[in-house]
């Protein structure tokens, strides 16, 4: 067994978190958007590298303050989202909608405020859903992938989960960023430096 991971995959209502997620786990897409009722907790087995990790990914959909970010100080509680056990993290927006991606930078700013003195630190990736409507994006994607890596100091990668694409590879690479986690590098460049091909599939 190579261990456990603790991921939190948190956003914006409607931004594609759950949609992320089972195209990871199942393979599928739901066509009609459903809002999550309540948080959900998957426990999939995967294979990295040839070693086994046992994954407990939340889905962070349903009891946040809405669209809007100002209500995070009440909705982030540490210890109903068990932030200070979290090991990585997985910030999601769509990338036609400006707020969404406002929505992430509060959340971001949030789980910073909220980590314990002393606690190992977690990496962020902050990902760009719904990359097929490309054309109706508000901003470069060059732009924003500058700010979130070297202002926000995070990871980040755009995805499209209607399509499946990107998406095992975004937990790859945060699988993989979360295991070097101990090692003396800055986060944001242990977890650009881990998007390399590795072999990772669900068991």
């Amino acid at each position: 067994m190579g261990g456990s991971l603790r991921v939190a995959v948190l956003g914006a209502p409607g931004v594609g978190k759950t949609a992320i997620i089972r195209q990871f786990l199942f393979g599928d897409y739901p066509e009609r958007h459903q809002p999550t009722n309540g948080p959900r907790l998957y426990r999939p087995a995967v294979l990295l590298d040839g070693a086994v990790y046992d994954l407990s990914i939340r889905d962070g959909d349903a009891t946040g303050p809405g669209h809007s970010p100002e209500g995070l100080e009440e909705w982030l509680d540490p210890k109903d989202w068990s932030l200070q056990d979290t090991d990585a993290f997985v910030l999601v927006y769509d990338i036609c909608s400006p707020d969404s991606f406002d929505y992430v930078k509060a959340l971001r700013q949030r789980i910073a405020e909220t980590r314990p003195a002393g606690a190992p630190e977690a990496p962020i990736l902050v990902v760009g859903n719904k990359r097929d409507r490309q054309r109706l994006r508000f901003g470069p994607r060059r732009a924003l992938a500058a700010l979130v890596r070297r202002g926000w100091h995070c990871g980040y990668l755009e995805c499209s989960a209607k399509y499946n694409w990107h998406v095992l590879r975004l937990f790859r690479e945060l699988l993989r960023c979360a295991l070097m986690r101990a090692r003396p590098a800055h986060p944001a460049l242990r977890l650009q430096g881990a998007l390399h091909p590795a072999r990772c599939s669900l068991m």
